[in-house]
């Protein structure tokens, strides 16, 4: 079996050493937020997958599925500095980069200070993201793309590492502002919340309305969730998978070769997703506790990737389609 490697060249014992350590702190962290969060163990998995990763998660579901709540748990349980900002339609730019402020000393002496906003910690929760106006959107997706702000003309960095934590109201679109593509783009995937099954509910109906609540604990540092990033970008990925990768992304474009995307999809991924598939492929199997990723893991993600990266024709909507359709139909057909 061929592979790719990227980055320093894999010594196999340093590897296997590395990964054991890291599956022993991901075990614990699973732990973690068992504790706190119940079932929902795709959603649990597909955040943490994305925060190993080193990206940006999009999640999406109705009010009451506890999306704040895994937000929270995660900054407890892997150490980060975490914080929420609840977005509305007034909220400015200003609000969450920060601002810059004159001070007087003393002598009378004036100078300019820089006040950092919400937005320099390690894992930001942006609250309803798209009920805030366009202008702010842009402000939060420079910070995303390059992990740093410019505020009057002045660069700040952002801390690291640094994630956004999205989360979005599929049923209310009055006072809203749909995010763009390019935004969309930013994100490694969008994490879908459904309904919890029901000994999940069960669970939380009696856990969570005594007098004692579980609370999460402390387990990881920034700065081993930052190695455990390094490892999962040194692993292997086969020669397979990477075709198996390329193959997928390219037919889910039109003009490509596949009659069926062709008819319903107006535009599709591009190479972001086969490097957010890349990298989310490599951070699921060491999840899973495996040294390389194999093909189901790609198919795995393929929608959570893929879903908000394309965008169907008129036709394909009036027909009653949704991307989730195409793109089944595009992993069934690996």
């Amino acid at each position: 079996m061929s592979v790719i490697a990227t980055g320093k060249p894999i010594d196999e014992k340093e590897m296997i050493a590395e990964a054991e350590r890291a599956l022993a702190d991901i075990a614990r962290v699973k732990e973690g937020v068992g504790k706190v969060i119940f079932g929902q163990a795709g959603v649990v998995e597909r955040a943490l997958v994305t925060l190993f990763a080193g990206g940006h998660g999009l999640l999406v579901g109705v009010p009451g599925l506890a999306k704040t709540k895994l937000v929270e748990t995660l900054g407890i349980v892997l150490g980060l500095d975490a914080r929420r900002i609840q977005f509305t339609p007034d909220l400015m730019p200003s609000d969450i980069l920060g601002s810059e402020v004159m001070e007087q000393d003393a002598k009378g002496k004036r100078s300019f200070r820089f006040i950092h906003g919400p937005v320099f910690a390690q894992l930001l929760m942006a609250d309803e993201i798209n009920r805030a106006s366009p202008r702010t959107q842009s402000a939060l997706l420079q910070a995303m793309q390059e992990y740093h702000v410019t505020v009057a003309g002045a660069r700040h960095d952002l801390p690291s590492p640094f994630h956004v934590l999205a989360t979005q109201n599929p049923l209310e679109q009055e006072g809203t502002y749909p995010l763009p593509e390019a935004q969309l783009d930013r994100f490694l995937m969008q994490i879908d919340i459904l309904y919890p099954e029901l000994e999940a509910e069960r669970r939380v109906l009696l856990e969570t309305t005594g007098v004692e609540e579980a609370k999460a604990a402390n387990v990881l540092s920034a700065e081993r969730l930052k190695e455990i990033q390094l490892l999962v970008r040194r692993m292997p990925v086969p020669e397979s998978v990477v075709t198996a990768i390329l193959d997928l992304v390219r037919s889910a474009r039109p003009g490509q070769g596949n009659a069926e995307t062709d008819r319903h999809v107006a535009w599709g991924p591009g190479p972001r997703a086969s490097q957010a598939l890349t990298l989310c492929a490599r951070a699921r199997a060491l999840y899973d506790g495996r040294l390389a990723p194999s093909i189901d893991d790609v198919r795995a993600l393929a929608e959570p990737v893929m879903q908000h990266r394309m965008a169907l024709t008129f036709a394909a909507r009036a027909e009653g389609m949704n991307v989730r359709d195409v793109v089944a139909r595009l992993v069934k057909g690996m």
